[in-house]
Parts: C-alpha cells; structure tokens; sequence
C-alpha cells in the first residue's frame, strides 16, 4: 500500500497510504473467512458421520439430565416377574393369561396391551364377553430372528408389530417405528403395538387419528413429524417407515407397575386401572435380555430395559402430545443447522481477535462453550434437539485458527518492526556522532543555503501534503508544530492530526540520517497504529526539508487533566484502573518489541467517546530535534522527561522496562498528588521514596515499587506481567 502511495506521489515527493478504515474490515473479513472455513469444514467432517458418536452421547446426556416428570396417569403396567413365570418355561400357561385379561377387564379398562407372545394360544381371551379392547402383537421376520406370527383368533386390526429399532452406532433405542409396510406372511399390519395402543386408546375419548395428502401423521390436532434421514444429529439413517423421535420419561417412574401375581390376588387399586391404558409385558431377563437406552449411560439406571418399557413410553409419548401438549422432540432443518453452527463460528473467531492471549481466550472459550451447553441444554427442555458438537468444534477450531493466523501477523509486524527499530538504533547513533560534532548548527545552515524559519503559520491559509488543511495549531515549539487539520481528499472532509518534525539542520549528512530515522518510525506506527488504543497513522511524508506524520484524532484530554493539580489525588481503585489502561496497550507495543521513549501524563489522552486511554506521540523521531527545557538535559544522547524517564534512559540506553518505569512514576503521582521530579531517591537503592506520603495497601505497593526501582533487571520485564499481579490484588 505505502509503495503504491509513494508511485502516485513522487511529483510531491510524499510517502502516503490511505486511511486505515479498512483495518477492522479486514480483520471483519478474516474472521468471515475463517468461521465460513471451518463451518463448511466441521459440516463435512460431521456429513461423514465422525462426530456422530458424540453427539449422540451429548444428546442421550441431556435426556439423562431432564428434571424427571410426574408418572404418565393414564398408563398402568401389569409386569410378568422372574417370580411370577416360577418354574415355568419362558412363558406362561394359557389358562393363566386369560385369568389375567378377566380380572383386568372386570376393572373396565379402556384398553389392554399384551406384550407377550400368544401366537400358539388358539384360545386367547376366553371367558371375555369383549376382546375389541385387546391389542397383541406379531413380530416382522429379520436377520436371525424368525417371524412372530400373532395370536390367530385375533383380527388384525388388533394386532401391532413389535419390532424396536435401534442405533447402528451403538445399539442404543432413540426413535420409535410407528408405521411400516410388511412383507411377511402371517405379521401383516402396518401399525406398531405401541402406537396401536395410543391410537385405540384416544379414539375411545373421541380424539381421532389420520394422514394428510403429504403424508403427515395427526392425532387430534397433534402433528406427529415423520424423522428424516438427517434428522438432528442423524446422518444418512435408514429412516424407512414412520419415525418419531422417543421422548423417554424418567424410566424409575414413568408410570404405576403392579405384578401379576398382585393383580390376580387382588392387590390392586381398581382406581389404577379403571379407563387407563393397560400394557401386559414380561420383565424377566430369561425371556429377553432387553435394550439399551439413553439412560443406560447412568448407573442410576438398568444398563437394559425390557421391551414392554419401550412400547410403554411410546404409548405414553402419543396420548401426552395428545392431551396435555408435552412437547415431541423437534429439530432445525439443515440450513438452520448450518447457521446455527457458523454462529458459533464466528463467536471463536470474534473472541480470539479481541482477546488474543491464550491464558484469556481459554477462560473465555471455557465459558462460551458452557453458554452453548447451556442454551442447547435449556432449549432441549422444551423438545428443541440443537447441535452441541459441531458448533463447540467449530468454535474452538474458528478461536485456535483466527488466534493462530493473529500470531502470525503478530510474528510478522514484528520482523518488520525489528528491522526498523534496528534501522533506528543506527541512526539515533549517527544522529547523536552528529550532534556532538562541534561545528555550530547555524554555520551549518548557512552553508548548506538553508535556514529555519520558527515563525509559526497562520492556520486556514495553507495547505500540506496536498490535501491536508490546517485548522487549528495544538501545540508548537521551536522546531516543530503539531496542527489539527481537514483532509481535503476523504469523504466528509475528517479531521486528523498533522504533526510536523523540523530537523535540528539542514546539511546533506543530517537530513538522510533524519529521514532514515523518519522512516523508520513511520513503518513502527504504520503497525502500532492498528490497535485501538494508538493512533492510526494515516500518512507521513516529506515536504520542504520537514517531516510530517498524519495521525487518527483522538477527541478527549490528556491525563495530566486528570492528576494533582488539576485534581484531587486519586484513590487506589482509580490508579489500578488507570494503570491497566495504559498498560494494556505498553502490552502490545512491548510485544512488537518497540520502546515508546516517553511515557507520560501528556502523551496519554482519556477518549471522550469510550473512555479509554490513547497512547500517543512515541519519542524515538523526536532524535532529530534538540529537546526543550522540561526534558532531559542531555539532548544529544536520550529521550524522555525529567521524572518519568528512568537512569539508563537519560544515559542513552533505554529498555522496556524504562517504560514500565514511567507508568509507575504516573500512577505514583495520581496517588501522592507530588510530580516524579519532586520525589527524592533512596540513599542507597536509587529507588524513589514515596510510600510515607500516601496510604495505600501493601499489595499495590510492592508492585508500584517494583516498577520503579532504579536498576532496570529489578523491575517488571514486561507489561504482561504487571498486569498479571494487579489482577490479583482484585
């Protein structure tokens, strides 16, 4: 960008790149690219069924978790016990199960279920006077298991298959069959025994049952949803037939059990089963090992259930849609699903990019995820069946890859950042071999045909750069000004800041060194300038011998508005805030490895808009300008501001922490109200001395002291890690 600029520009003799405004566009459009990357990514790993597994895991974690509900009131289950079969095998007499079906029958019951096989009972039902409310069932032919055929003197609208499905994966029971079309010879209904049951039982309460010309199952006005293929979490199932979803309740209390032997002896509230729903099954494990379910993950719970159980939640699950609204478990269509993932998508991506520290964007990625879980959990308590899985994986790849693509931007503004500053230690050293030379500046400028003209210029009336019109001079002195300017060339005419660097001469060897320096610190901003507590720097070019750099207005006041006297001392919760602010963004300028050079209460601006803290005006482009009065004395050899500025800094040799010196002199003064310049050293550490003016607690102090010490090894190496102890003062 800055070359194109600088080929458009060549006739000015200016270096310029446009306006920074698409910096956030093009981190909007990283993190875009990147969530859609990984949403088309996790969508495609999840086509292929590898995250299946787990997510039906997640899905029977959450069944297991519902708060248990009140037992069904409109079933009753009559369990054959491995007591009750006694010494028989597998099965019951014939005479028996009948004198089951009379005592129950005397109980008026709306409909009866038998879940054990009667096919060789040719006389099923004797002694009823009625059998119309008698479902039983037959059995489809599989792999490995025969055909069941059903009881023959039974008609076979009576008669439901009792086939179960279950999970490929795992073996697990999650859907329920309620329609299929048979093949076989003797079980030729298409009604499953549960839904059968459900059916009968709401006809005889007036609530009828049909298909629409789409194929759709009602009961009443009930829509029982027919499971695609893809349904949820599912991939490429073999959804044949007519699917629901099963709506487990609470196994340990799903409905009123009583035994036979009880019902036969009489044991029973006839209150149970008066017009309730009665299922006839076996528990016993001799007959059928039973089947897992969702619940089978808890050790509260049986590992298997017996297949009576099943039919019996499956009734249940229809007649409470029926007549109480319980809510069927529902799902997103697929592009729903997809936006659905891409949203948490973009969340990792967002998070990374603000937080950009790994120690922070785990903690914040920890609760993201707990919100997913937690969103999925409460919207699946009301019959909703979201994705947890993919979006949690694609959160976690679209943070991890937007952080990893941030550290490598980082890694590479550094190199570039590196290099400059490396280009700026040599010419701060030539500047400073020059500045000592002994032959006069003015003799210089004279011989050089130049003079420098401290005449300040009248604002309104001038124009720099070729679009930038001076509005208003902020601050001047002799060897350069700073101006509050309109750049004619952008949209709406905007405000910046124009700050302009008049060399200490003029001469040939001077001005190329200057320019180096220039330069350099140009390219440092050009990168500094993207985070949102520093300036964007908009341009900088040369004209007329002076160095100008264009920089983002920053709308508010410095901080040393803020501090005794403008102000009354500041308590220690205003200095912690205060030093977070600005350490924060010494954070990321430390971490390009660049050194501001003065840090202090002036060149930190409070926003009007946001109230957080600029840092501005970095001091290592101020070489090639004598300093003033208020600042160091050695003006040939350092950078800084008497009180602010540490030891090896005055001597020409700053360091990181020569910054984090000066943010603690800042926060000494916002707390004792006295300029660092004011405050005298320790005899015999150098350290200054300030704890006897100020109440403050032992915690802030110890780490105020440490930032100040006056040996640069004893202090804070980084901002990271000053920031890391003021946490713990919280």
């Amino acid at each position: 960008m800055i070359t194109l600029f600088r080929k458009l520009r060549t006739a000015l003799a200016t270096k310029d790149r446009r306006p920074q405004d698409n910096t956030s566009r093009n981190w909007l459009q990283t993190i875009f690219i990147t969530s859609v990357g990984v949403t088309i990514l996790v969508l495609g790993v999840r086509h292929l069924k590898w995250l299946q597994t787990w997510e039906l895991a997640a899905y029977d974690q959450m069944i297991r978790l519902r708060p248990a509900e009140p037992p069904d009131p409109h079933l009753l289950l009559v369990t054959v016990t491995e007591e009750d079969l006694g010494s028989q095998d597998f099965s019951l007499p014939d005479d028996i199960i009948n004198q089951l079906l009379v005592k129950i029958q005397s109980y008026q019951p709306r409909v009866i279920g038998l879940s054990i096989d009667r096919s060789k009972q040719k006389n099923l039902g004797t002694g009823l006077s009625n059998l119309d409310n008698i479902i039983t069932y037959c059995t489809f032919s599989s792999m490995g298991s025969p055909e069941i055929p059903p009881p023959p003197n039974f008609p076979i609208d009576q008669i439901g298959f009792s086939d179960v499905i279950s999970d490929d994966e795992d073996v697990i029971v999650r859907r329920s069959l309620l329609f299929a079309a048979s093949n076989d010879k003797k079980c030729k209904t298409q009604f499953s025994f549960a839904a059968l049951l459900a059916i009968h039982y709401l006809e005889r309460q007036g609530i009828k049952s049909y298909f629409t010309d789409l194929n759709h199952f009602y009961i009443g006005k009930s829509l029982f949803p027919r499971l695609s293929k893809d349904a949820g979490s599912y991939e490429n199932i073999d959804a044949a037939g007519y699917q629901i979803l099963l709506n487990y309740r609470d196994p340990s209390e799903f409905a009123k059990q009583v035994t036979l032997t009880q019902v036969l002896q009489g044991k029973v509230d006839p209150n149970w089963i008066k017009d309730r729903l009665v299922i006839i099954g076996t528990t016993a494990r001799s007959v059928h090992p039973g089947f897992y379910t969702p619940y089978s993950g808890s050790a509260k719970y049986p590992q298997r259930i017996a297949p009576v159980y099943i039919h019996a939640q499956v009734a249940s699950q229809i007649i409470s849609t029926a007549l109480s609204d319980r809510p069927l478990i529902w799902y997103l269509p697929n592009w729903a699903e997809a936006v659905w993932v891409w949203g948490w998508s973009l969340v990792g991506g967002v998070l990374a990019w603000q937080l950009r520290y790994p120690l922070r964007l785990g903690l914040a990625g920890s609760v993201s995820l707990g919100s997913l879980v937690g969103v999925c959990y409460l919207l699946f308590l009301q019959g909703a069946w979201l994705p947890v899985i993919p979006p949690a994986v694609a959160l976690v790849l679209s943070g991890v890859s937007v952080m990893a693509y941030s550290t490598y931007q980082t890694q590479q503004h550094t190199k570039i950042i590196v290099l400059q500053v490396e280009k700026q230690k040599e010419a701060i050293e030539q500047l400073n071999t020059l500045l000592k030379e002994t032959t006069r500046i003015y003799d210089k400028h004279v011989h050089s045909g130049t003079t420098v003209d401290n005449t300040e210029k009248a604002t309104g009336d001038f124009i720099l750069g070729g679009r930038y019109q001076i509005h208003k001079v902020l601050g001047s002195g002799g060897f350069g000004c700073t101006y509050l300017a309109k750049d004619n060339q952008r949209p709406g005419n905007p405000i910046c800041v124009v700050k302009q660097l008049m060399p200490a001469r003029r001469d040939t060897r001077f001005m190329q060194v200057a320019r180096r320096l220039f330069d350099a610190e140009a390219e440092i901003l050009e990168v500094l300038g993207k985070h949102h507590q520093i300036p964007e720097l908009l341009a900088y070019f040369e004209e007329n011998n002076e160095f100008y750099l264009v920089q983002e207005y920053i709308s508010g006041h410095a901080l040393s508005e803020e501090l005794p006297p403008h102000y009354d001392t500041k308590t220690e919760s205003e200095v912690i805030e205060m030093l977070k602010g600005i350490l924060e963004v010494l954070a990321f300028v430390h971490e390009h490895r660049v050194i501001h050079r003065d840090i202090k209460p002036s060149n930190i601006i409070r926003c009007d808009t946001d109230n957080r803290l600029v840092l501005i005006d970095f001091g290592a482009v101020k070489m090639m300008q004598p300093q003033t009065a208020d600042q160091t004395e050695l003006a040939t050899v350092a950078i800084g501001t008497r009180g602010y500025a540490p030891p090896e800094q005055f001597a020409g040799h700053p360091r990181l922490s020569s910054d984090i010196y000066a943010v603690g002199m800042i926060a000494i003064q916002a707390l004792t109200g006295i300029p660092p310049h004011e405050l005298h050293p320790h005899p015999e550490t150098g350290t200054v001395e300030w704890r006897h003016r100020v109440k403050v607690s032992e915690k802030l102090a110890e780490i105020l002291d440490k930032m100040v010490r006056y040996h640069f090894s004893d202090r804070y190496q980084s901002a990271a890690e000053v920031l890391q102890d003021l946490q713990k003062i919280e």
